[in-house]
C-alpha cells in the first residue's frame, strides 16, 4: 500500500474541527491537527470506490491551531449493534430511533435522554492534505482512470458528501491543488511531538471488502515545521489491532 501512481493535494479549510482524542473518554477534546483517518475521510468524499483505499502521506498546517470552548447536547445512548440494524431492515424487529428530545419516563422506553458535554474544538483550521489511491488485494487496477477522476471532480469542486472536519456539523472545504500550481502560503512555524495519536478505526487493508474489520490503529506523530508525515499504513511504525496487545507497554 505504500507505492502510489499519483500523489492528490486538496487545500481544506473550516471555521471549526474536532478530530477527538480517545483517551479522554466522553469530553471531546481535540487533537492540535487533522488526523489520517479524518484526512482519508475528506478524501473519501470527493471520490469513493470499492476495492481501493486512500492513503494520506502527509499535512501542510497552513493555520495556527487555536481551540474553543463548545458546549454541546448529546445524547447518553448507544447507537444500535450491528445486528439490531439487521434485524430492522429484515422487519423482525421494529426500529427503535434514539430520541434526542426525551427519556425514558417521557418515551415509556429505557432510554436516557440527552445531555450537555464539553467540547474543546479547533477553529479557523486550514490544511494542505496529500493522499494517493491504492488497490486494495483482489480490489480494482484501473487507478489511473480513478485519479483522473478524482482531480476532475475536486477540480469542479464535485463531492458524493459534505467533507467535515471529524464532526459533522464541521463542514470542510475544498480545493484542489494541481501539481504545477505554485505555493503561495507556506506551513506555520510549528514543531511538536503530539506522542501516540490515531492513525485508523479500520483495517485499511480490508476496508472496502466484506470482511472489513474495525480497530483502532495507532502512530507516532510529530509535527515538524508545520508538516505532519504520516508513515504508510503496511509501515512497522503503525502499531495495528494485531499488534496492538504486543506493544501496549509501549504506550
Amino acid at each position: 500500500m505504500s507505492s502510489f501512481e499519483t500523489i492528490h493535494c486538496l487545500e481544506t479549510w473550516g471555521d471549526f474541527a474536532c478530530f477527538t482524542r480517545p483517551e479522554m473518554k466522553i469530553e471531546r477534546y481535540s487533537y492540535p491537527v487533522i488526523t489520517p483517518s479524518a484526512a482519508r475521510g475528506i478524501f473519501d468524499s470527493v471520490l469513493w470506490k470499492p476495492g481501493v483505499c486512500w492513503q494520506p502521506t502527509r499535512v501542510e498546517i497552513l493555520s495556527l491551531p487555536r481551540f474553543i470552548g463548545l458546549r454541546r447536547n448529546e445524547v447518553k445512548d448507544k447507537g444500535p449493534s450491528e445486528r439490531e440494524i439487521i434485524a430492522w431492515r429484515e422487519g423482525k424487529a421494529p426500529i427503535q430511533p434514539i430520541v434526542a428530545d426525551g427519556d425514558g419516563e417521557t418515551l415509556d422506553t429505557d432510554q436516557k435522554g440527552r445531555t450537555q458535554r464539553q467540547t474543546m474544538a479547533l477553529k479557523d483550521v486550514r490544511y494542505r492534505l496529500y493522499a494517493g489511491l491504492t488497490s486494495l488485494p483482489g480490489g480494482r487496477s484501473e487507478l489511473r482512470g480513478m485519479n483522473e477522476q478524482f482531480a476532475r471532480r475536486a477540480r469542479n469542486g464535485q463531492c458524493i458528501q459534505q467533507p467535515s472536519f471529524g464532526c459533522r456539523e464541521f463542514p470542510a472545504f475544498f480545493r484542489l491543488v494541481e501539481p504545477d500550481e505554485p505555493m503561495t502560503r507556506s506551513p506555520i512555524d510549528l514543531t511538536q511531538d503530539l506522542g501516540w495519536m490515531v492513525y485508523d478505526t479500520f483495517d485499511l487493508g480490508r476496508i472496502n471488502t466484506s470482511n472489513a474489520v474495525a480497530g483502532v490503529s495507532l502512530f507516532r506523530a510529530e509535527i515538524c515545521n508545520g508538516t505532519l508525515d504520516i508513515p504508510p499504513y503496511d509501515s512497522p511504525l503503525v502499531v495495528k489491532p494485531s499488534t496492538s496487545s504486543s506493544s501496549s507497554s509501549s504506550f
